[in-house]
């Protein structure tokens, strides 16, 4: 009975460890805005799926509309 009891356990434990994939629709191209620089119009963001912080340089215009600790979006990459 105990044997029994182990292996149904065992078997719910693994059967809820789902490893979450990335899908073609799913780009993963937004993460979180970690720090800016005023003087050349930069944001490093925080990937939401890789975790990976990348600079990007903005137009003055985009850069003014990024807030530190807000989601941001990079629509000309797909992921980093």
């Amino acid at each position: 009975m105990r044997k029994l009891l182990s292996i149904v356990i065992l078997s719910v434990g693994l059967m809820g460890c789902k490893k979450e994939e990335v899908t073609p629709n799913n780009t993963c191209n937004c993460g979180m805005i970690m720090n800016d620089s005023a003087s050349n119009y930069s944001v490093d963001i925080k990937n939401d799926c890789s975790g990976n912080v990348k600079t990007f340089y903005l137009s003055e215009a985009d850069w003014m509309t990024a807030y530190v600790g807000t989601n941001y979006c990079i629509t000309n990459v797909a992921n980093w």
